[in-house]
């Protein structure tokens, strides 16, 4: 009887000591991969050489589902070099920026940008250099890095054994003097956000020189947004990892790893994450601007 009771008194104090570790930090171990964007293997289960004609993708007035069967693959569009581009989203729809992917093979280049046009790059897999014009420094970028463009940047972009990107970029609408940023994910602060439950980064500062943002937004199986949002800033977002149910309008999709929404002003928006996984999506979002006065 004795015994019982010791192996009973430890395994409370066991799980008390767990218990208390998780409510600490929840997340301290989640893990996020993002093999599924560029990679064929999310496809698996769909065969779609089996169904002429199928796609997931959705083209609204209010909104765009765009996924990984659908893109068109260019080679070296607009001065990049060695690589394939496919653009997601583009002005040709009513948007203010473009969204596109990056496959960079081996000694591939990016375009130079154009002088009043600012860049973010956050790299989904593989490697890429950044050579800085100011000074010889060459920083080095991983999956999960990141880096801002401003405008009138001359800075480089190369790989020298390939990398896929996901790239946002705008002509810049403000006055003020951005500067060049660079850094991983998961060093960004965990903003608060009460009452929701999701955890959020942001990439760029907040300050009022920079017209728009990047947030990093990760979701446990089974949370969802709390507001179901309707305002006037523009999104383009990538889901990095997991699956869910994003509801656009009075529509609702289900989503995966790899899929991309275009959400222009006003379009009802709601996500639900579901599956085995955390999610975690990439999210372009305009910021510090007057809504008399932006596009």
């Amino acid at each position: 009887m004795y015994e019982l009771w010791v192996i009973g008194l430890l395994l409370v104090t066991c799980l008390g000591v767990l218990g208390r570790e998780q409510c600490e930090n929840p997340r301290h171990a989640a893990q996020y991969h993002y093999e599924h964007v560029f990679s064929s293997a999310r496809d698996k289960g769909v065969a779609f050489w089996d169904l002429p004609g199928y796609s997931r993708s959705v083209y609204a007035e209010d909104h765009a589902l765009l996924t990984p069967e659908s893109r068109v693959w260019a080679p070296n569009t607009y001065g990049w070099q060695n690589s394939l581009t496919a653009h997601l989203i583009t002005p040709a729809k009513g948007p203010h920026f473009t969204m596109y992917l990056a496959h960079m093979k081996e000694a591939s280049k990016a375009s130079q940008l154009n002088p009043n046009v600012e860049r973010f790059v956050f790299v989904v897999e593989g490697n890429i250099q950044v050579k800085r014009t100011t000074g010889s420094k060459t920083i080095d970028l991983a999956a999960n890095d990141y880096a801002y463009f401003p405008p009138g940047s001359n800075d480089t972009l190369t790989s020298v054994m390939g990398a896929g990107l996901c790239i946002f970029e705008r002509v810049y609408s403000k006055k003020g003097k951005p500067g060049f940023q660079h850094g991983t994910t998961d060093d960004r602060p965990v903003l608060p956000v009460d009452p929701e439950v999701f955890v959020l980064r942001k990439l760029l500062p907040v300050s009022d020189e920079y017209d728009f943002n990047i947030h990093v937004m990760d979701f446990e199986p089974g949370q969802y947004l709390y507001v179901k949002e309707v305002h006037y800033n523009q999104h383009g977002l990538l889901l990095l990892q997991g699956q869910g149910i994003y509801r656009l309008g009075n529509n609702w999709y289900p989503v995966q790893a790899g899929d991309a929404i275009w959400m222009p002003p006003f379009v009802l928006q709601w996500y639900a994450a579901l599956g085995s996984q955390n999610s975690r999506y990439l999210l372009y979002k305009d910021t510090n601007m007057d809504p008399l006065l932006s596009p």
